[in-house]
């Protein structure tokens, strides 16, 4: 008889001790086993071999044999995320087998066909893409900052052929689900059949079958796909690129709270790859460590294609000045005439609004001050049930101000719409006009996904939407762009919104001016000589990082510190407070080098009937945040390096 430590898949399991398994069989490492656990039949990971237990141990049901093990680099992955991003080990290791893994697997090889160094003719590279390329080397971490249309995927797709002139797979993230079909067909244009795409909307048997062939391969594949890509068994990679890096949905909410960002470069040293790491706008917190570790930022700020020097205008709207917008609140005249005129033309107009700038923000509307947080200075939220204005990071409360401490006016207004006023607002606009609305409220058969091609091929006239329009996106027809409220993100309460506002901006205006035809941005604003803005529009990234990175060293924010949020939900709003109290006096009395803001209401200040309350945990050292982790009462969720504190 042999003896095995296995891993349960399953999320019902918390123990940091791995299980005792009994088999008649030899069975290597890391094969995957059904085995019971609590009555029900899991999938298990065999992690060791071990010698007979002194108490009685249940029977392997069965050796998944049609499954080959795990390569070391994913054992070595889950380990390393396990120990970064603390969470139930069960849960984890869904994230890197199939949930469907189990059942009929057999006949899921795929015929490949394509020749290794035989290839679609590509476009001649330019003088900046082959600076590029000649400076990647060797393995190791780069960060390639090009703007938007200077050509990054060619580059990815250099990089990729190369992998695979060598034997060696290349992973190429992007943030949405959505784009993957338009990086998909731009890959699968050169690697054909050696393309795979993996996500959680393909079907069940669709992913069985994709995983299986990467876990299979020895020649070599290109696999695209969001942040879940990540955990691929892969036997030998040589490139991990993660395209527009600074997107927020890099992050993972749920447990474990990974980020890709990091995940993939411990992926990439783990295979001894080549970690890439694209974007227009770089994070701050990516750029920042890119300049104090020495990793090389390779810059690109031409086109890739001819485009004319007037081939965008870019026009500032303010949203003070009420003579601008005669026929809508919402749209100003000039907005209204481009989208006519584009639509004359049989060309596309797109409007863009950061849903997330629906809080209700105050500010002036004569001068376009803002109330700010003494603390933390951001954005405070007015809440009118009890009349005052919070912010959602340190607790700090004040009541509102009746007139502007700025120009003395009495213009003060609690701002925030959404995508479907807008929409309504464009359909009486243009009656005749075919208009669509994207955003996470659409059902799947309306998602952006699933309408990629109809929209491309300019069956629509006018695309309303949110930030998964703006994401890498090259529409041929589209001629306007229509930036409805600036400051919607940049109102947003929290130490990133200076950021995301400067990344929005930037994003939105990449979607025009990529060489298929001329475009005009409108940027409605109501501070029009606001400095991220003034930014944003020129392209001018070095000042605005350094003005960001001063600002986030001014008050202790990433990445100057790591920052550990814990929330609590609970059925009143004083047992919430009052939970909240009493970790922190438990946090306190730890002992731990960290210091805690709060508590607060977050700014969900109530979910599902439950008032939710929060505690922001800092600290130089990653250790004692999960020294602190390991504190929290049952009840309490914890999300270690969040991407906002809201």
């Amino acid at each position: 008889m042999y003896y095995y430590k296995v891993l349960p898949k399953d999320p019902s399991f918390f123990s940091e001790k791995f299980l005792t398994y009994e088999s008649t069989l030899k069975i290597s490492m890391y094969s995957l086993v059904k085995i019971s656990l609590k009555k029900n039949t899991v999938i298990g990971l065999v992690v060791s071999n071990t010698t007979k237990p002194s108490f009685r141990t249940n029977p392997i049901i069965e050796l998944i044999d049609n499954i080959t093990p795990l390569p070391d680099e994913s054992i070595g992955l889950l380990n390393w995320i396990h120990s970064y991003y603390p969470g139930p080990l069960g849960s984890l290791l869904q994230q890197f087998i199939p949930g469907n893994l189990g059942t009929n697997t057999k006949n899921n090889d795929v015929s490949i066909t394509t020749k290794h160094n035989h290839y679609t003719s590509l476009p001649k590279l330019t003088a900046e893409q082959n600076n590029v390329l000649k400076n990647i080397s060797s393995y190791g971490s780069y960060l390639l900052h090009g703007d938007t249309g200077t050509g990054k995927t060619r580059i990815y797709i250099e990089l990729a052929i190369n992998c695979l002139r060598n034997g060696k797979s290349a992973l190429i993230l992007t943030p949405e689900i959505s784009l993957t079909p338009q990086l998909a067909a731009d890959f699968e244009n050169i690697f054909k059949d050696r393309v795979i795409v993996i996500h959680s909307k393909l079907t069940p048997v669709q992913r069985l079958r994709n995983w299986t062939r990467i876990l299979n391969d020895n020649n070599g594949l290109v696999v695209l796909g969001p942040r879940s890509a990540l955990f691929s068994p892969f036997k030998s990679l040589g490139l991990v690129v993660i395209d527009e890096s600074h997107e927020s949905s890099y992050k993972q909410e749920q447990s474990p709270h990974y980020h890709a960002n990091r995940v993939g470069s411990k992926l990439a040293q783990l295979h001894k790859a080549i970690f890439l790491l694209g974007s227009a706008t770089p994070s701050i917190t990516d750029y920042y460590l890119a300049k104090t570790k020495n990793v090389p930022i390779l810059r690109m700020k031409k086109s890739a294609v001819k485009v004319s020097s007037d081939a965008i205008e870019k026009i500032l709207i303010d949203l003070k000045d009420h003579s601008l917008f005669t026929r809508s609140r919402f749209i100003s005249d000039k907005l209204i005439s481009c989208i006519e005129n584009a639509i004359n033309h049989k060309e596309q107009s797109l409007l863009f609004l950061n849903r997330r700038g629906t809080a209700r923000i105050i500010f002036c509307e004569n001068c376009g001050w803002q109330s700010l947080c003494p603390n933390c200075d951001i954005p405070l939220v007015y809440h009118g049930d009890s009349f005052d204005s919070r912010c959602h990071t340190c607790g700090h409360k004040e009541k509102p101000a009746n007139s502007c401490p700025t120009c003395g006016e009495q213009k003060i207004i609690y701002q925030g719409f959404g995508t479907k006023a807008l929409m309504n607002e464009v359909s009486k606009l243009f009656p005749h006009a075919k208009i669509k609305r994207f955003d996470n409220d659409n059902a799947k058969s309306e998602s952006f996904e699933q309408n990629y091609s109809s929209v491309k091929t300019g069956e629509t006239d006018i695309i309303v939407g949110t930030q998964t329009l703006i994401k890498g996106l090259d529409l041929p027809l589209l001629s306007v762009v229509g930036i409805i409220t600036a400051e919607s993100s940049l109102s947003f309460p929290d130490y990133t919104a200076s950021e995301n506002t400067y990344q929005q901006i930037n994003q939105v205006l990449g979607r025009i001016g990529r060489g298929h035809r001329n475009g005009t941005a409108i940027i409605q604003t109501y501070s029009p000589s606001n400095q991220i803005i003034q930014d944003s529009l020129s392209l001018n990234y070095e000042d605005y990082y350094s003005a960001e990175i001063a600002e986030r060293m001014k008050y202790n924010f990433p990445p100057f510190t790591q920052i550990l949020k814990l929330t609590c939900l609970r059925s009143t709003q004083k047992n919430a407070e009052t939970s909240a109290k009493k970790l922190n006096s438990i946090i306190k009395d730890s002992g731990n080098k960290v210091t805690v803001s709060g508590p607060t209401p977050s700014f969900y200040a109530k979910i599902d009937k439950k008032f939710q309350y929060q505690l922001i945990v800092r600290s130089s050292s990653r250790s004692e945040l999960i020294k602190t982790i390991k504190l929290l009462p049952a009840g309490w969720l914890y999300d270690i390096d969040p991407i906002n504190l809201l």
